[in-house]
């Protein structure tokens, strides 16, 4: 099973990519796993890439494709994988696919998790984070306040800048100019699938499970 996940900040990625690889035994690779492992192997494409992380700038697209490539060789992805966040861009997905064409990849599908733009803000501008072990809360499910003690450890429970609303509704704008032309590089190919992302999290897994089995095995 190979499978592309794509879909907002907030639309719960994480959480079916973890379901996904439980059940399939299949790796859950996103691009920041793929850049900390590459930098903490020591491998040349990750000393690269720490050198321009240190300095603030973003991995250019030939360093990520390369360390995509390892990646994908293992042999931990020989069974499958699932690659969230990645590819981001319309170039990214044209190199991603000349890249399947060399490792021989043909059958995959690509997932895209929707969501209400309003809904992502309202989700995620109700996460607090514990300021002292990092878990997460919501003011809308867990009866909690910002600057209120943590309810597991007494740290005080703050909300990220990421979380505030202008900056989530910036992330959106990002989002939707870079990713809509990849979603429509994979709809002509005729390997894009759309899930409602914004039902309960249970509901999302049945209906991707439904969209997978519906097609050829991959």
């Amino acid at each position: 099973m190979r499978i592309l996940l794509f879909g907002p900040p907030g639309v719960g990625k994480g959480t079916q990519a973890r379901l996904l690889a439980g059940e399939f035994g299949i790796p859950h690779i996103s691009t920041g796993d793929m850049l900390r492992a590459a930098v903490t192997s020591g491998t040349d494409l990750g000393r690269k890439a720490k050198a321009i992380m240190d300095r603030g700038e973003l991995v250019p697209d030939d360093i990520m494709i390369g360390i995509v490539r390892d990646v994908l060789s293992s042999p931990a992805a020989a069974r499958g994988f699932i690659l969230d966040g990645f590819p981001r861009t319309l170039p990214q997905a044209r190199a991603l696919a000349r890249l399947f064409e060399e490792l021989g990849i043909s059958d995959y599908r690509v997932l895209e998790l929707r969501v209400d733009d309003e809904e992502v803000v309202r989700r995620l501008s109700s996460r607090l984070v514990c300021s002292r072990d990092g878990t997460i809360f919501s003011t809308l499910t867990d009866k909690v306040s910002a600057g209120a003690p943590c309810p597991t450890c007494g740290g005080t429970l703050m909300q990220r800048q990421d979380d505030r609303e202008e900056t989530i509704r910036q992330r959106l704008q990002v989002y939707h100019s870079t990713t809509a032309p990849v979603i429509g590089f994979y709809t002509a190919r005729g390997t894009a699938c759309e899930v409602d992302g914004g039902k309960p999290i249970e509901t999302v897994h049945a209906a991707i499970k439904s969209v997978l089995a519906a097609k050829t095995p991959v």
